[in-house]
């Protein structure tokens, strides 16, 4: 550079004078970083929360995770929109570009799935099988769609548990599971779903292997692979949500509450054998007992004809 060639010989003033060369400009050294300033770690809600970005991403896959769901970002945004985000369409995309969530990019998730090998399932007894899906309800009164993760159980057709959420992540799911695995235990029971984010999560499918249950996924666009689950949300479609304009989340909660408790309890399920769900758990374990009393029975029938033969031998070896 001219300056530092002439710089022992004159002052650096009087060079970037004589050179017309701003001092800032000389004094500059590049960084080599991204221009701009940094861009935000969290995104905020119209309550005035901050929500992480890692969170907000999780939301963008469960929008992303429906079978015929192809939305770019701009669609993305007023979803996330209707979610009460503050978010714009540039930060959703560079949200979406830095995880491969942009259209014509692949999800890629860790592991092996195992996929079901029989689309109809035939239980033999309660908790043999497990079905998982999530449903929107859209609440009138509030304008926007909310989730509803239902867990039913095929042989009994009984609603086992169940949330409704604004939106419901991989945390969400382990929850109910971990509810279920210390009222029931998991261990054994096979457990259905289709690839929503939530469910291939790797924190999901850990948890269920570390309760040792089998988790196994429905192809990709056959919702009959997991049939049970789809009909009850049918079934709460066409005599709840489409019966009831729900006006808050509130009232949401109290609705369903009180449905499932008629479904589980007083709803015949002509599936069943016009049985409640309710009914067909009470009568199977009941079943089991009284087989368990018979047996238990027999066994001490036995033993007093064991003992009555071993006097009788002993009397007579006299």
């Amino acid at each position: 550079m001219l300056i530092d060639k002439y710089k022992p010989q004159a002052q650096l003033r009087d060079l970037c004078h004589w050179t017309m060369l701003p001092r800032s400009l000389y004094y500059y050294k590049p960084t080599g970083g991204v221009k701009g300033i940094r861009p935000s770690s969290h995104t905020p809600k119209q309550d005035g929360t901050l929500v992480p970005n890692e969170v907000v991403v999780e939301d963008i896959k469960a929008i992303l995770s429906g079978d015929f769901v192809c939305y770019g970002y701009h669609k993305v945004t007023m979803e996330l929109r209707q979610m009460d985000y503050i978010i714009n369409p540039k930060k959703v995309y560079r949200l979406m570009d830095q995880n491969n969530l942009l259209l014509g990019k692949v999800i890629k998730t860790q592991g092996k799935r195992t996929w079901v090998k029989h689309r109809k399932i035939k239980a033999t007894k309660p908790l043999e099988y497990l079905c998982l899906d999530i449903k929107y309800v859209w609440i009138e009164g509030e304008k926007r769609f909310y989730y509803l993760l239902t867990v039913l159980d095929v042989y009994t057709r009984k609603v086992m548990a169940w949330i409704l959420q604004r939106s419901i992540k991989q945390m969400d799911v382990i929850r109910l599971l971990r509810k279920l695995d210390l009222e029931h235990s998991l261990k054994g029971v096979n457990v259905r779903n289709d690839n929503g984010s939530q469910f291939i999560a790797h924190k999901v499918r850990f948890f269920l292997r570390s309760s040792e249950a089998n988790q196994e996924f429905t192809h990709i666009a056959t919702p009959e692979e997991n049939a049970y689950i789809e009909a009850y949300h049918s079934i709460i479609e066409r005599e709840v949500i489409q019966r009831f304009e729900l006006s808050s989340y509130y009232e949401a909660i109290l609705t369903i509450t009180a449905y499932n408790d008629f479904y589980n309890n007083r709803r015949l399920h002509g599936g069943i054998g016009y049985k409640t769900p309710q009914k067909m758990w009470v009568d199977y374990f009941a079943g089991k007992a009284n087989t368990v009393n018979f047996d238990n029975q027999i066994e001490n029938e036995k033993e007093i004809v064991l003992n009555s033969f071993e006097k009788n031998v002993q009397f007579i070896g006299g």
